[in-house]
């Protein structure tokens, strides 16, 4: 196995962390900022209705997105233990 190719397999691991990562924590920031911006424009500061938001969507995310996530880190996974004879020799 040459460096490139696990320069290569290291590449696309993190990039598949990377994108499922923001697909989780991206709407989250979303609705953090809009769930702020209404506490500095009202001086409402209670920590749990900026918290409470912020976790339903996570929640909600990961229902709707998670099947596409799982696939995606399956596929990656496949990929790898179907190259391991072309890895290795």
């Amino acid at each position: 196995m040459t460096p490139e190719t696990v320069i290569d397999i290291l590449r696309e691991a993190l990039w598949l962390i990377v994108l499922l990562a923001s697909v989780i924590i991206g709407p989250g920031l979303v609705i953090g900022l809009v769930v702020s911006t209404f506490q500095a424009a009202t001086q409402i500061n209670e920590q749990t209705l900026s918290f409470l938001p912020r976790l339903l969507i996570t929640l909600i995310v990961i229902i709707v997105w998670g099947p596409w996530m799982l696939t995606q880190l399956l596929d990656h996974a496949n990929r790898l233990f179907g190259n391991i004879p072309y890895l290795i020799g």
